[in-house]
């Protein structure tokens, strides 16, 4: 399970105005909310946001907030991101309660290089790159492998096939595809173009055959 910490403050003022202050003087207006606590208004510094999201997966990493000297384990929910210079507007906190599962999204890594690829130059196609799942926070895996050497040309891996740590659940569509050993771009080429040749040949033979029969035509 990653984890970090971070520092904020409670804050008294709320609005669009008090939220401009805020940013102009280096703060992020945030939010913690969580099971039986009432929303809480925070400010969080700038630079040590943006310091810590250059190193962590936002998406699964719990953060131990510190606030005015109490602290907070957490997860963060929402960046709200300005459209254009990427500037970060506000963020949600949800605080974790012992033994209270949550849904995360964990990255999935591929985990080899498939036999398809490796003896027959086949090329893997990863279609789907992060998981949902419901897991205990305590207990928040890093990331999610998919051990693929085994895949040969045409095979692919769905999520149902995925094994995950006991305690950790998923959410959504177990039949989606993850990811695919696809033939490789000449021959996908030479059976087009086989099958261009198969369905122009019937067409040569009744040609061949219509010339033969006006050939006999003109004898008579």
């Amino acid at each position: 399970m990653a984890s970090a910490t971070l520092s904020g403050n409670v804050r008294e003022t709320s609005g669009k105005g008090a939220a401009r202050s805020l940013r102009r003087g280096g703060q992020i207006p945030a939010v913690i909310y969580g099971h039986g606590r009432e929303p809480q208004s925070l400010s969080i510094n700038t630079r040590e946001l943006e310091k810590l999201l250059e190193h962590i997966a936002a998406e699964n990493t719990v953060i131990d907030l510190s606030l005015d000297g109490k602290s907070a384990r957490t997860l963060i929910r929402e960046i709200q991101r300005h459209p254009f210079k990427r500037q970060i507007l506000h963020v949600d906190f949800q605080e974790l309660v012992a033994g209270e599962k949550v849904v995360v999204r964990l990255p999935i890594v591929l985990v080899g290089v498939p036999d398809g690829v490796r003896n027959d130059g086949g090329i893997l196609d990863q279609t789907l790159r992060e998981l949902e799942v419901e897991v205990d926070p305590s207990n928040i895996p890093n990331r999610v492998e998919v051990d693929v050497t085994s895949l040969t040309i045409g095979g692919s891996v769905h999520v149902r096939d995925i094994t995950l740590p006991e305690g950790v659940e998923i959410v959504g569509d177990e039949d989606s595809s993850v990811c695919v050993v696809a033939a490789p771009r000449a021959a996908i080429e030479e059976v087009a173009t086989e099958e261009v040749v198969a369905e122009a040949e019937p067409e040569v033979i009744r040609k061949a055959k219509a010339d033969e029969d006006e050939a006999e035509e003109a004898k008579k």
